[in-house]
């Protein structure tokens, strides 16, 4: 069937909750450095930005940074699954949304890191595209990963939603000149999106109603 409404979710904080995954992660990369880790909260208040960006907004050197990057991914990589969790009726916002519309992710994770949580939550089945960090020269909140999945999906022309829960979503849609939803459930508070779009749910499922 042909659907004119595309759907594109973030992940983190809007389908998934890999919360304890990230700290760890990020913990066992200033330990590999031999350097004192930063408290949960400064690290969670950067969470949706691109790891080299976080490790930077935390005082890494840039010289350094991606050698943390590299230690945090190795450790993430074998923890991801087990330390990441559906929020609440996420797996029902999916579906619903898959009965009126063509999904798609684009997220500031890896895409391999991602493509391999939503196969394991048995969910990658209702997306025809996935969009990473990997897959572009300007993550959100650039316009680039937005216009790449609809790029991919060949739908120039059609009603284009982005759900995510972070500012760095909305700018991202609205650089896109798509539509935008946000949700309460992750990282960014009500007073932080409202300045970008008064369409706030407090859910995935929500915004997919």
């Amino acid at each position: 069937m042909q659907r004119s409404l595309v759907i594109l979710f973030d992940l983190d904080g809007t389908l998934i909750d890999s919360t304890e995954a990230i700290l760890e992660s990020f913990h066992k990369a200033y330990a590999t450095m031999n350097k004192k880790s930063p408290s949960d909260q400064a690290i969670t208040n950067l969470i949706g930005y691109p790891l080299h960006i976080m490790f930077t907004s935390l005082g890494v050197e840039e010289n350094q940074r991606w050698d943390y990057v590299e230690a945090y991914k190795e450790h993430y990589r074998k923890i991801s699954t087990q330390k990441t969790v559906l929020l609440k009726n996420a797996k029902e916002a999916i579906e619903e949304a898959s009965k009126i519309a063509t999904l798609g992710i684009v997220t500031t994770k890896t895409g391999k890191y991602s493509k391999v949580l939503m196969e394991y939550f048995d969910l990658m089945q209702y997306f025809d595209v996935l969009i990473g960090f990997e897959d572009v020269e300007h993550p959100k909140p650039h316009a680039e990963p937005i216009l790449k999945a609809i790029e991919i999906l060949n739908k120039n022309d059609n009603d284009i939603w982005m759900i995510g829960d972070t500012v760095l979503d909305i700018r991202s849609a609205i650089n896109a000149k798509v539509n935008a939803v946000a949700v309460l459930s992750g990282y960014d508070n009500e007073d932080k999106l409202v300045e970008f779009t008064h369409i706030i749910k407090d859910s995935a499922l929500e915004a997919v109603n």
